[in-house]
C-alpha cells in the first residue's frame, strides 16, 4: 500500500501494490474516491488483502 500526500492532512491519495504488473496502481476507496484519510486506505488494504473469503 502507498499513501500519497495531496497537501491536505485529511486527504491521502491510495495506491496498492500489484506484483502483476509489478508496481502501484491508484486505487479506489469504499466511499467511491481516490482520496481519504490513512486510516481508511489501511482499512481499505486489510479488508482486501488480510480478510477471510466467503465460502
Amino acid at each position: 500500500m502507498r499513501l500519497r500526500y495531496t497537501g491536505s492532512a485529511t486527504h491521502w491519495g491510495f495506491a496498492l501494490y500489484l506484483a502483476s504488473k509489478d508496481g502501484y496502481q491508484d486505487t479506489l476507496l469504499p466511499t467511491g474516491t481516490f482520496t481519504g484519510t490513512p486510516e481508511e486506505a489501511l482499512d481499505c488494504a486489510c479488508d482486501l488483502y488480510l480478510s477471510t473469503p466467503d465460502i
